[in-house]
């Protein structure tokens, strides 16, 4: 199957260079969604001091690292122009 017009052929000349773009992406802005909710819930467990300060501290500084690794694979994923 051959493209149609000089646009088809561009967006597959791009899809060779970066396959799954649009997935990866969703995955970063999922996960990160996910630790930002997760950073938030831990975060307003440790203000008011419930529960055990070390664990707590301690997941809130993992899902602040998820969402680091999530921003720093966004903008290496990023297409160069």
């Amino acid at each position: 199957m051959r493209p149609k017009s000089p646009q088809d052929y561009e967006k597959l000349k791009a899809e060779l260079k970066t396959p799954f773009l649009g997935l990866r992406r969703f995955i970063y802005l999922a996960c990160g969604a996910s630790g930002s909710v997760g950073a938030y819930i831990f975060l307003t467990q440790l203000l008011p001091g419930r529960g055990e300060t070390g664990t707590t501290l301690s997941n809130l500084a993992v899902q602040m690292g998820v969402i680091g690794i999530m921003i720093l694979l966004y903008r290496i994923d990023k297409p160069r122009t």
